[in-house]
């Protein structure tokens, strides 16, 4: 479908990537990774048209419907719903086109129009609309609203459902879940699953990428590589490749001391001069293998609090809210050291409220709150880094923000803490205004470990993060000690810190008995707008209680052979890519084409073959599969 053939793009003077050769085929979902800055943005400009390549060749079908997401919103009093709407053209088209024969009383033509509009779904357009907002976060109140009411990042959620209700054959997406919350990403998980045209997706959210990729695109060092499978595949894929890449590169080093040490000694000998050059020009002609190297500028650690008291902090009967309105009814909770929580909700439940409440941003409603004396909150917050000085550099606010320590002690220290947190060089005394989300969000997280808090409340800390500083976040998060409150829309980073799960629903707060796979099925069977609202958790009677746990059961049942059948088939994916590895290894080793070695060399060209076919018949099987389960997973009950 698209082909790309030795392509190169350069940006400027800086050559993003080149030799690039593969193709795209029709139905495929491709995962685009890489440190930020790699290409990746580039790569699906090159591919609308908005960028040329520099040599090579792109090729794609005439005509080839594409839709990607606008990254910019122009103020607009047209309703959320006509907005999303205006995404599918065609049909727009058509509906100037009646309005046209209509005033000019063209009774035929408005008869052909009107059957071109039905088999374009104009009589179900609306509805279909509805869905798309609905599943991205939108109250049945919104649609009727102006644009220019939504702030930036629900602005962001509406170019993301214009993108959807366009009808395409070839889907560009990049970061879409940035602005999502949890029950939004999971609804748009079922939607791509379901999308029968091709996606590209940009994203630093691997349990997203894990259950919508089928193959991984991944641009690194000026090269692009293709894995299949999904995240977690390639990330095994590329560990083995490393492997046996630093393998091969040590066994090499070691071949070349020997050389070096044969000319060292024998270079001054008249018997042995002439084999001494030999091996110089061996040396010469030798392809030097790189030691094998992971992209990451990221190494943190959150140093232990000087002080853990016991509670933190205590709330007793305190509600939240904002005016007349109480978002969070009366709650009592207590925060010792070693808690580790992740907060639940759908979109408006009040977590952020909640964070904000903890923080002390927001005072409290009645009741009673508790703080230990040693108290030390850190508190991250998307709001906090348009507070940032933007004619500070992040050396200024280290020095400003991070604490007694660093604001008296030497600069080398806190370049060092800078350094962990990717800003290097001259980057640490540029100010901050023209920085990226990615970096600013970076530059407050460097505050926060400064400040060494006991208590570390987290509303959505990832957002603007790539992969390889989510994981660095997650490692450094693994071994903190204070208390951790998390609010997230990355699952893999609930999985790896958090010890407990609340939920905040119907405006109240309670724990979650269940993980996140339990969560998805509570979101799934909890009220769509327009149905009465489900009970509340905890409060449902105990024969709901029992059907609730009944239904569960018989779908756990029915999912699990599937979801076996699909761990089984990237297992093998897995082990075939090793053995794949193994065998290309084995042929890059030069002795493998002298004359003695020729039969070896024929049973290492049969097992690539071999292979080579079993991966292509797994790779299938894989596909067939997952689409089985994600059929499965959208089925009811």
């Amino acid at each position: 479908m698209i082909n790309f053939q030795d392509v190169r793009l350069r940006r400027g003077p800086r050559v993003l990537f080149e030799h690039v050769t593969f193709s795209l085929r029709r139905g495929e979902k491709l995962g685009l990774t890489g440190a930020n800055g790699t290409g990746k943005t580039s790569l699906l400009a090159l591919i609308r048209g908005e960028l040329q390549v520099d040599s090579g060749e792109l090729s794609m079908p005439p005509g080839l419907r594409i839709a990607s997401v606008a990254q910019e919103t122009s103020p607009s009093a047209r309703s959320a719903l006509d907005y999303t709407l205006d995404g599918d053209t065609r049909l727009r088209e058509i509906e100037r086109a009646i309005r046209e024969a209509d005033a000019a009383h063209d009774g035929e033509r408005l008869a052909s129009l009107h059957g071109r509009y039905e088999t374009a779904g104009g009589y179900v357009a609306a509805s279909r609309a509805g869905r798309l907002l609905d599943g991205i976060g939108f109250a049945p109140g919104d649609l009727e609203r102006p644009v220019t009411d939504f702030s930036g990042g629900w602005r962001m959620r509406l170019n993301l459902a214009q993108a959807l209700m366009s009808p395409s054959e070839l889907l560009l997406l990049d970061e879409p879940t940035n602005h999502l919350d949890l029950d939004a990403i999971l609804w748009l998980e079922g939607w791509l699953a379901a999308y029968p045209g091709t996606l590209v997706l940009i994203s630093h959210d691997r349990e997203f990428l894990d259950r919508v990729a089928t193959r991984i695109a991944h641009i690194e060092r000026g090269a692009i590589r293709l894995y299949a499978g999904n995240y977690s595949q390639f990330e095994a894929q590329r560990t083995a490749e490393l492997a046996v890449q630093q393998s091969m590169y040590e066994r090499q080093q070691r071949e070349i001391r020997h050389i070096m040490q044969f000319v060292e000694r024998f270079r001054a000998k008249n018997t042995k001069a002439r084999q001494a050059q030999s091996r110089l020009r061996q040396l010469e002609r030798m392809e030097r293998i790189a030691p094998a190297h992971v992209d990451t500028q990221f190494a943190f650690e959150f140093l232990p609090p000087e002080k853990l008291p016991r509670p933190l902090l205590a709330l007793e009967e305190q509600a939240a809210g904002y005016g007349d309105r109480e978002v969070l009814e009366p709650m009592s909770l207590s925060l010792v050291p070693g808690d580790r929580i992740a907060i639940l909700g759908r979109n408006g439940a009040g977590k952020s409220t909640l964070t904000r409440l903890l923080s002390g941003e927001l005072e409290g409603r009645g009741g009673r709150r508790v703080e230990a004396p040693d108290l030390r909150i850190g508190y991250f917050a998307q709001h906090q880094l348009e507070q940032l000085d933007p004619a500070s550099s992040p050396f200024d606010h280290l020095r400003r923000l991070g604490g007694p320590a660093l604001a008296r002690g030497p600069e080398q220290a806190v370049r060092d803490l800078l350094g962990g947190f990717g800003f290097r060089g001259d980057r640490v005394f540029e100010p901050v205004a023209p920085f990226s989300g990615g970096e600013k969000a970076r530059l407050v997280l460097a505050i926060l470990v400064a400040r060494r808090p006991n208590l570390l409340l987290l509303d959505e800390p990832t957002n603007h993060l790539d992969l390889e500083m989510r994981l660095a976040l997650g490692m450094a998060l693994q071994d903190y000690t204070g208390a951790l409150i998390v609010v997230s829309h990355d699952r893999h980073l609930i999985r790896s810190i958090a010890d407990e799960l609340w939920l905040v629903h119907d405006g109240q707060l309670g724990a979650f008995d269940g993980d996140l796979d339990d969560y998805a099925s509570w979101l799934a069977t909890t009220r769509t707008p327009g149905e009465e609202p489900a009970p509340r958790p905890g409060a449902q009677s105990a024969e709901a209680r029992r059907t609730q746990k009944r239904v569960e059961a018989q779908r756990r049942n029915r999912l699990s052979p599937l979801r076996a059948k699909v761990r089984e088939l990237e297992e093998e994916l897995s082990r075939l890519g090793t053995e794949k590895q193994r065998v290309e290894s084995a042929l890059a080793d030069p002795g493998i084409y002298e004359s003695a070695a020729r039969e070896t060399l024929r049973q290492q060209l049969e097992q690539q073959r071999e292979i080579d076919k079993a991966l292509a018949q797994a790779e299938t099987q894989w596909l067939e599969a997952s689409e089985t389960l994600e059929a499965a997973n959208r089925e009811p009950g």
